[in-house]
């Protein structure tokens, strides 16, 4: 396994393992190798492993990465003994390490996921440790063929003083199925088959589990010992509401006799006589489910002796039932988490890889999304006559339908910058198809605007999103075509978007961003606003690509460590002299 070895920063000598097929290093806690300093981008770079071959990539920090002293963009191969710097952070790349691969994050550790998930495995209670209980006194229903009923959270242990031999095979055989199973449908017919073997007399047996959402119980695995009878395994809601209602294990000598069960049609049908009913109950005590065992043979009566067995038996079950219900909870989760890391890399694949190449203007952008993936957007598209259109946009909403949407607006921006004459005509076409293309009462802000080299102009079409800034050398202008903006693609089928024209001098600068710059909020509840923007342009380098950091540091600075909600996008255009 191929490891990171720090070499200046933070605890030199510390090594890092790179486990997995990728590992993100940033400020942010979800990252796997947290890196605190403010200087850091909360998701700054990755290493990707494909087929034993590693790749660098720099998730379009503020700061940059560098790689042998050479600054990247984009996704890099790594070579033994390369040197990677992360502002003051500088690792060594090691394919192969002999020094002790310790667990150790710098300043703040992230475990994994996959290892989390073998902890909890590993960490699970030994279901075979018993502890000594004392006798219990049966209880007494006057009117019903009851025989004893009992807590099984009050049973700890299995008093082996009466039929140990038949104790004993309970605790192995039990213990052994619960110990080494971990999925939910795989342990329910063992602790069936477990029971079978411990109760000969049994004839049928059910595990019912309850929904915590619905609160509705039902059957998940069921036994009977003639193979016939197999569909017809007997059912009583009234026996199986008491004992859940109650959270005690209940035992019938005879169950056509119990005044308590008199209404039940399914023991009538079924002529179903000694029944033992047991609840699976949580660690707060609210009931998972019911074991429940019966059988016909009035001459193999099930005793108060087995009915301890089976709340044992059920309070193991519980613990079994709960951490297999956790395994696979975290499996779930753990199978979302590789799909989170795809999709974020699809969607950054949509993004530009570089700033585009056009005569006498430079370029430069930051992308930084609040969650795994975003609903911000930005692209650089040449046109057919020369024409370069930078676009920006911000899909309503978070997460993966925002992700969605913003993928398919990447395409459509494209088709209709290309094939409309202007911006404000690929801007109608754009939403006469999003607002007919039935996404519900989702719509997107977005703004385009076509350089033309020729002319030094920049044609603006925007539907509703925040203007872009203007600044020249003589200061900043402020938002450029307020009265000429539309309503948000999406909103309304038929709309026709204008364009506003702004001639470029040299040193011009143009900024777009979306509304997580200014909306950024700090610990006072206060958000970073338009006019310290303004104030802060005024102050700001002529250089893009020392502009679009200075206004990204200046944000992280006034929101110090809060967590942000909103994505975060910056372009910046400037005509050079």
């Amino acid at each position: 396994m191929a490891v990171l070895k720090l070499i200046r920063g933070g605890a030199i000598g510390q090594i890092l393992p790179l486990s997995g097929d990728r590992v993100v290093l940033g400020r942010h806690p979800t990252c796997q190798i947290v890196l605190d300093n403010v200087a850091v981008s909360r998701h700054h770079a990755q290493i990707l492993e494909s087929h034993g071959t590693y790749f660098l990539e720099d998730l379009r920090s503020r700061n940059g990465t560098q790689l042998n002293t050479e600054s990247i963009r984009g996704r890099v191969e790594l070579k033994d003994g390369d040197q990677i710097k992360l502002c003051d952070y500088v690792f060594q790349f090691l394919v192969s390490s002999t020094a002790t691969t310790e667990s150790a994050r710098i300043s703040t550790t992230r475990v994994p996921l996959r290892q989390r998930t073998r902890e909890t495995i590993d960490n699970l209670e030994d279901l075979n440790v018993l502890m000594n209980a004392e006798d219990r006194v049966p209880d007494t229903f006057e009117g019903s063929s009851i025989i004893s009923s009992l807590e099984p959270e009050s049973v700890q242990t299995i008093r082996l003083h009466v039929r140990p031999e038949v104790k004993l095979r309970a605790i192995l055989e039990i213990g052994q199925v619960l110990a080494r199973v971990l999925q939910v449908d795989a342990v329910l017919p063992l602790i069936l088959d477990g029971l079978f073997k411990i109760f000969p007399q049994a004839e049928w047996g059910f595990v019912l589990q309850r929904d915590p959402v619905t609160n509705r119980g039902s059957v998940r695995t069921s036994k009977s010992r003639r193979s016939d009878e197999e569909d017809q395994f007997p059912f009583s809601q009234t026996i199986v509401d008491q004992a859940m209602k109650s959270g005690k294990a209940l035992l019938s000598a005879d169950a056509l006799r119990d005044a308590r069960f008199a209404t039940s049609d399914s023991l009538q049908g079924l002529q179903i006589r000694s029944v033992m009913c047991s609840p699976m109950l949580d660690v707060s005590g609210q009931p998972l489910g019911v074991i429940q065992i019966s059988t016909r043979d009035l001459n193999q009566q099930f005793t108060s002796d087995d009915l301890e067995l089976l709340a044992s038996v059920s309070s193991q079950c519980a613990r079994a039932l709960e951490h297999a219900t956790l395994h696979e909870q975290l499996l779930a989760q753990r199978e979302m988490e590789r799909e989170l890391e795809f999709a974020t890399q699809v969607q950054l694949g949509f993004l530009p890889s570089e700033a585009p190449q056009l005569t006498g203007y430079e370029f430069d952008d930051y992308y930084e999304p609040a969650h795994r993936v975003s609903g911000d957007y930005f692209d650089y598209i040449r046109l057919p006559n020369g024409n370069l259109a930078v676009t920006v946009g911000d899909v309503a909403g978070k997460g993966v339908p925002a992700a969605l949407l913003m993928a398919r607006l990447h395409a459509s921006a494209r088709y209709h910058l290309l094939s409309a004459t202007s911006a404000a005509e690929a801007l109608s076409s754009l939403n006469s198809e999003i607002a007919t293309s039935g996404l519900g009462f989702r719509f997107i802000t977005l703004v385009m605007a076509v350089i033309n080299p020729k002319t030094q102009e920049v044609h603006i079409a925007n539907a509703g999103h925040l203007p872009p800034l203007l600044r020249s050398r003589r200061g900043v202008i402020g938002p450029l075509g307020l009265k000429d903006s539309g309503m948000p693609l999406g909103v309304l089928q038929q709309q026709n978007y204008r364009e506003t024209v702004v001639p470029m001098e040299p040193d011009d600068t143009l900024l777009f961003f979306t509304d997580g710059l200014t909306e950024a909020m700090n610990d006072d509840e206060q958000i970073y606003g338009q006019a310290r923007l303004l104030e802060l342009l005024n102050r700001a380098p002529q250089a893009v690509e020392e502009l679009v950091p200075f206004i990204v540091d200046d944000v992280e600075h006034f929101v110090s460590e809060r967590s942000q909600r909103d994505d975060l996008c910056i372009v910046a255009v400037r005509r050079m002299e």
